[in-house]
């Protein structure tokens, strides 16, 4: 039998791109004994949980909750909105655009694929050229991933709203916010997205389990004209029932006892907040790169994730092959190279229950492993991600008396 309490003493830094550790308040609240999820007092519990991310996705739209992954919400975005043979605009950004665009395919639905290198976000330019092109409206969507957590590149999703208004095109805007809600700015009205596509493992702190979409007027109206077949994922019986606190299946009630707490702690320390913690992170991470000689994998800083950041290993030294020394030697998860980036990079997380010295644990354990594991680098890169974060620390508050 597999033991999953065998690793040594301590706690594991489990610094992958989510799932992200979750905090003990969260875990505490999920342990809630289960209720009837036809009585009065879920009723108090759905509708809590759903005008609390309304709040997170910054809109006054619905949002619906699916148990699922992400992949389900990807899934009930297309679906929802699109009928067989419907063309689509995507963008190669990495991995995750690449199975969405799979997804796609699978569902029969047309998908051009605007070609990237990995290293970028969405160019808005090109998305904006392509539509100008379409003068029939033929393409029905543009479908981006915010943040690339195969990359580490985050998209400028409001130049992408602002690109298809330009071309004067009705095409839907769907964005997957999996890695960044909760992590990232992302503003679902303001930025005029027709289906924001989240999940629960990332910046929400949970464990995997909870997916979501938002979901505009607009794309209410289409889904009213789609074709695909839908039945779990359709918006609409949701939509019906969710104002009263219910849903039309069984939902994962102790789950939604942790998106409570999960939206409680973002609110309470402030969306702006969260996100100026995670680009303090981030651009420590960078620097303690920097100063090992090491390169960063995203190439435009103005992309930068502040949810992880991806590095590229020196030629001659696989990725993997690091991962486990690191693993065994300091029990630190670090994520993997995802599809052509298999052991060329590894990705470090930094992202939801993180502080200072999670992050300062996080470089030692990189700067010792890449010691161990022969990996050409300078030293220092820790003092320097330390002095950066000592010299952006908020000045502490001293109670009188």
């Amino acid at each position: 039998m597999i033991s999953l309490n065998s690793h040594p003493s301590g706690r594991h830094f489990l610094q992958i791109p989510g799932p992200s550790p979750v905090p003990d308040r969260i875990l505490r609240a999920i342990d809630n004994a289960t209720i009837d999820h036809r009585g009065p007092e879920f009723a108090a519990l759905g509708k809590a949980v759903i005008s609390g991310m309304q709040q997170i996705f910054r809109t006054s739209g619905n949002v619906v909750i699916y148990p699922s992954s992400g992949t389900g919400a990807w899934e009930a975005a297309l679906v929802n909105t699109m009928s067989p043979g419907d063309l689509v605009l995507m963008v190669e950004t990495g991995q995750f655009a690449t199975l969405w665009k799979k997804m796609a395919d699978k569902l029969g639905v047309r998908v051009e694929f605007i070609a990237g290198d990995w290293r970028h976000g969405v160019d808005p330019m090109a998305v904006e050229a392509r539509l100008a092109q379409d003068k029939g409206h033929e393409i029905r969507a543009v479908c981006v991933v915010h943040n690339e957590t195969s990359t580490g590149s985050t998209s400028r999703i409001h130049e992408v709203r602002k690109a298809i208004d330009r071309a004067g095109h009705p095409a839907l805007l769907m964005v997957d916010t999996v890695s960044g809600l909760g992590c990232a700015d992302y503003r679902h009205d303001e930025w005029g997205v027709d289906v924001s596509v989240s999940g629960s493992q990332k910046g929400l702190m949970m464990p995997p389990g909870l997916s979501f979409n938002a979901v505009s007027a607009k794309a209410l109206a289409a889904a009213a004209q789609a074709r695909l077949p839908r039945s779990y994922w359709d918006w609409a019986e949701m939509v019906a029932i969710n104002p009263s606190g219910y849903f039309p299946y069984t939902p994962s009630t102790n789950m939604l006892y942790g998106l409570v707490e999960a939206i409680a702690m973002l609110l309470e320390e402030g969306l702006e907040n969260v996100f100026a913690r995670h680009q303090r992170h981030a651009e420590a991470t960078r620097r303690a790169i920097r100063a090992w000689e090491l390169e960063i994998l995203c190439l435009e800083p103005a992309e930068y994730s502040p949810v992880l950041t991806a590095v590229v290993m020196p030629d001659g030294h696989n990725a993997d092959r690091f991962r486990k020394v690191v693993l065994e030697n300091f029990n630190m998860s670090l994520g993997q190279g995802l599809g052509k980036l298999s052991g060329r990079v590894f990705r470090i997380g930094h992202l939801g229950d993180f502080n200072d010295l999670t992050l300062c644990g996080t470089l030692s354990g990189v700067e010792m492993g890449l010691g161990l594991a022969g990996v050409p680098h300078s030293k220092g890169g820790v003092q320097a991600a330390m002095a950066y974060l000592a010299e952006t620390a908020a000045p502490a508050v001293v109670k009188a008396g």
